[in-house]
C-alpha cells in the first residue's frame, strides 16, 4: 500500500506532466520552459528536477502515456487482430484509433515538435512505432501469412498510412470524409496484411 508522501509524489508527478503538456500546446515545445511549467503547476524548478532530469524526460513520459492510452482500449490486440485477418475486425480497430485521435492530438503535435529537436524523444516515438510494427510482424508469423522477410515491410507499410493519415488529420481535421478514409484505409490494409481486398 502506498503511502501518504508516495502518493503525494505521484500526484506531483502528474500535475507536471498535464502541466507540461498544457504549456507545450500553448507556447509550442521549444518554446516552454522547465521554469514555466514549474510555476504553472505551483511548485518550483528544484520540484521539477525532483521528477524529471530534464523537459525531453517529460515529453518521453508523455509519448509512453499516450502509447498507453492508445493501447488500453484495444481488445483484441493489434497482434491479433493483424493475426486473424478479419476485415470487420481490422476496420473496427482502425475506426477505434480514429476516435482516439481527438484525445491524443495534443500529445502527438507536441510530440513531432519535440522530436525535432531532441534525440531522446525522437527515439522514444521510434520505439513506440517499432514496437507496434513488431507487434503486427508477429500477428503475421502466427497466421502464417507472407514469406518472413516481406512481413516487417508490409507492416511498415501499413502502420506509416495510418500514421500520415493521423498527422494530417491533426493538421486539417478530416477533409476527406472519415468513412471514405476508413474504407479506403482498411482496404489498404487488407491487401497489406491479409492478401485480399
Amino acid at each position: 500500500m502506498a503511502t501518504l508522501r508516495e502518493l503525494q509524489k505521484q500526484q506531483t508527478r502528474q500535475l507536471l506532466l498535464d502541466t507540461a503538456l498544457a504549456k507545450f500546446e500553448e507556447k509550442g515545445y521549444a518554446a516552454t520552459t522547465i521554469d514555466d511549467i514549474a510555476t504553472a503547476a505551483g511548485t518550483t524548478r528544484a520540484t521539477f528536477y525532483l521528477h524529471f532530469p530534464s523537459k525531453a524526460e517529460v515529453m518521453s513520459e508523455l509519448v509512453r502515456s499516450a502509447d498507453g492510452l492508445l493501447t488500453e482500449a484495444d481488445d483484441p490486440p493489434l497482434e491479433t487482430v493483424v493475426e486473424i485477418g478479419s476485415r470487420d475486425l481490422i476496420r473496427t480497430w482502425l475506426d477505434r484509433k480514429f476516435t482516439q485521435w481527438e484525445i491524443l492530438k495534443p500529445y502527438m503535435v507536441v510530440a513531432h515538435q519535440a522530436a525535432s529537436i531532441e534525440s531522446d524523444v525522437d527515439q522514444a516515438i521510434e520505439k513506440w512505432f517499432d514496437d507496434t510494427i513488431s507487434s503486427m510482424q508477429n500477428g503475421l508469423a502466427s497466421a502464417g501469412r507472407f514469406d518472413a522477410e516481406d512481413r516487417r515491410v508490409r507492416c511498415i507499410l501499413a502502420f506509416g498510412q495510418l500514421e500520415y493519415l493521423s498527422q494530417r488529420w491533426f493538421r486539417t481535421g478530416w477533409i476527406t470524409p472519415r468513412e471514405i478514409c476508413l474504407e479506403t484505409l482498411t482496404d489498404s490494409w487488407m491487401s497489406l496484411l491479409v492478401g485480399g481486398s
